[in-house]
């Protein structure tokens, strides 16, 4: 069975720094492009950065908001994804999914096939 799963959520301090990680099973996610979202309670699902794949030159995107404090990396050698997410704000509370496909498209238009079952990050003020 293939899946991605992610770990690394917790609690921190505005401020504060958390990495994320996503690893894949069941299958090498080498050509895949990775992504990761958020949903915070009441709003919508939203796009946070996605990476393309290596041979594609690892191409990175991220929303507006969390440009300069977050930084998405892969590591494909061990078919993770990380979410490296500095100096936070309380408006980064969320529960953050990762999310893969072979389309960028897909991948930042939440329409990718492969998702994570979330991880929890509480920013306290």
């Amino acid at each position: 069975q293939v899946r991605v799963v992610e770990s690394g959520g917790g609690l921190v301090q505005a401020g504060g720094s958390l990495r994320l990680s996503c690893a894949a099973l069941g299958r090498t996610f080498s050509s895949y492009v990775w992504g990761w979202f958020r949903q915070a309670p009441g709003k919508e699902r939203e796009f946070v950065a996605a990476i393309t794949s290596t041979s594609s030159g690892n191409w990175v995107y991220y929303v507006d908001s969390v440009k300069g404090r977050f930084t998405i990396s892969r590591d494909d050698a061990k078919n993770t994804v990380y979410l490296q997410m500095n100096s936070l704000k309380p408006e980064d509370t969320a529960v953050y999914y990762c999310t893969a496909d072979v389309q960028l498209g897909a991948v930042t238009t939440g329409r990718a096939d492969y998702w994570g079952q979330g991880t929890q990050v509480t920013v306290s003020s």
